[in-house]
């Protein structure tokens, strides 16, 4: 077992090769013995996480963000019920793709405009450094995906110039779709 378990740290051979050797011989010693040592790692987890409120914080705080950021994809992508219905390689590599593009799209212009609201004076002022340390891109109440949008390219957002976000000059709806 320590054989497998230095050449996986080391890198000189993948976790999945490993365990590959093992898939007709689950009575293997060896095999045994990983599963024992991964009981024990697992067990040694949930007393941790039972013990440390921190810890349980910290993790129900990541666990919050990935469901807010699921519901977003939700919105995002709500096309029959926010499911890729196909199983067409490349449309499904599509789909998915495009939903990257728009997550990180969503968050450059949350980010711009949070940059701009930190920016005024009395908002700076109002917030705590722990205040800070909880603002993050990953909102989205603020898209409209049903509906209209009205495309004005002839106008940009006016974010990241020290001017209120979501004032358009143009008077468009902007190619967003943010409302």
């Amino acid at each position: 077992m320590v054989k497998y378990a230095t050449a996986i740290k080391n890198g000189t051979a993948s976790t999945e090769a490993v365990l590959s050797r093992f898939t007709g011989a689950a009575s293997h010693p060896a095999y045994q013995a990983m599963l024992e040592v991964g009981k024990a790692q697992r067990t040694l987890f949930v007393a941790r996480y039972l013990f440390d409120r921190d810890l349980q914080r910290q993790i129900e705080q990541g666990l919050n963000v990935v469901e807010s950021w699921n519901r977003a994809n939700a919105i995002i992508c709500y096309g029959k019920s926010g499911e890729i219905s196909t199983n067409h390689r490349e449309e499904v590599e599509m789909t998915a793709l495009c939903l990257r593009i728009l997550q990180a799209s969503l968050v450059f212009v949350n980010t711009l405009m949070l940059q701009d609201v930190l920016a005024e004076p009395e908002w700076s002022a109002l917030l705590t450094p722990a205040d800070r340390r909880g603002l993050s891109p990953l909102f989205w109440q603020h898209v409209r995906p049903y509906g209209e949008v009205t495309l004005d390219l002839g106008s940009r957002l006016t974010i990241g110039t020290g001017v209120r976000a979501g004032v358009q000059r143009g008077g468009g709806r902007g190619v967003t779709g943010i409302s």
